[in-house]
């Protein structure tokens, strides 16, 4: 992948230091609701405590519990429902500007990226985010660090479903549920990586960009039913949840297993596997950089690519929320924090 800085853009960039009037911008909202609960504000440059540095932001990724967040829903707006006015976002990548007097591993000038402050902290929608020194991987140099936002999130969840829950072998068969979306289009690439059959669902507005990803089998949901076209499956990754992951239940093998990602619905799903004498199994992403660097890497082999529907500006964050809302995303959402 060629980066998309140029090389004076890029040392323009290694030159910023936080401005002296120690003010950046940030997106942040009072109470929950709808997308134009999401304002641009002034605040202080935060300063690196123990075991932290400071980031120039230079995207921030977008994530569906960014927006059910948003909206007071889910175990994260649990968390910080006492803690507003709250900044999102778990998804950065940026360059470090400054560290704590006990951090060693990382540098000002090092570009990074990471899944931070999850869930209570967030704070990635802004100029100038913290996050811990081991929260953060190094950007490869042929990803640019906007795009490098799109990766923590949705590649952790992609990769800690297949191989640390599901436990995907060469091999096997996986159907992909929304296989065209952020994690989707991660967990696609990383099975076939790991050598996997890779059967997955999507509209067919989005048969071309799979196909370019190189999966087997593309299912037309709004013409197909994937029950009648899948059978003796190993592993389903259900990206949707609800209704659809409790019928993926009949793709399985004896011996397959279903990895359901929306929280909402993951009891009922599970419920319905055990009652079919199925494995079932809900999952929450965390934080782990010791992965990051393994899909880094890949990144950097031209293994796996990032897609990006989308980018925005800082200021238009309640636009990207309403687009990432409505649940059509081809790959995923960045904020450009970077931008006037």
């Amino acid at each position: 992948m060629k980066p998309s800085l140029s090389a004076l853009e890029t040392a323009m960039d290694n030159l910023t230091v936080p401005p002296e009037s120690g003010e950046m911008r940030r997106i942040v909202y009072h109470q929950f609701g709808e997308a134009d609960q999401l304002q641009l504000e002034p605040a202080a440059v935060p300063q690196p405590g123990s075991g932290q540095v400071c980031v120039r932001v230079a995207g921030a990724g977008l994530n569906p519990i960014d927006w059910k967040t948003r909206k007071g829903l889910g175990f994260a707006a649990q968390q910080i429902g006492s803690r507003l006015p709250w900044t999102p976002g778990y998804d950065m990548a940026g360059e470090v500007v400054s560290v704590a007097e006990d951090v060693s591993t990382l540098a000002p000038g090092d570009r990074v990226m990471g899944m931070i402050g999850f869930p209570a902290d967030g704070g990635a929608y802004a100029e100038y985010a913290l996050a811990g020194a081991d929260e953060l991987a190094i950007v490869p140099e042929e990803l640019d660090l906007v795009a490098a936002a799109a990766v923590p999130l949705a590649a952790l969840t992609a990769w800690q479903a297949l191989f640390e829950v599901a436990k995907l072998e060469p091999e096997q068969k996986v159907l992909i549920h929304a296989g065209a979306g952020g994690v989707g289009h991660f967990a696609i690439q990383f099975a076939l990586v790991r050598g996997a059959h890779v059967i997955v669902t999507a509209s067919a507005a989005n048969k071309d960009f799979l196909d370019g990803l190189g999966v087997h089998e593309v299912i037309d949901y709004t013409s197909t039913d994937f029950v009648d076209e899948c059978y003796g499956l190993d592993v389903v990754l259900d990206l949707l949840g609800g209704e659809v992951g409790k019928r993926s239940l009949h793709t399985l093998s004896e011996h397959g297993v279903l990895v359901t990602i929306p929280t909402v619905t993951a009891d009922d799903i599970i419920s319905a596997a055990e009652a079919m004498s199925l494995r079932a199994h809900g999952m929450t992403v965390r934080p782990e950089v010791f992965h990051l660097e393994e899909i880094a890497e890949l990144i950097e082999d031209g293994d796996v690519r990032v897609h990006i529907d989308q980018v925005f500006p800082l200021a238009e964050a309640a636009a990207a929320h309403r687009l990432l809302e409505q649940g059509h995303v081809r790959g995923k959402l960045v904020l450009d924090c970077r931008a006037p």
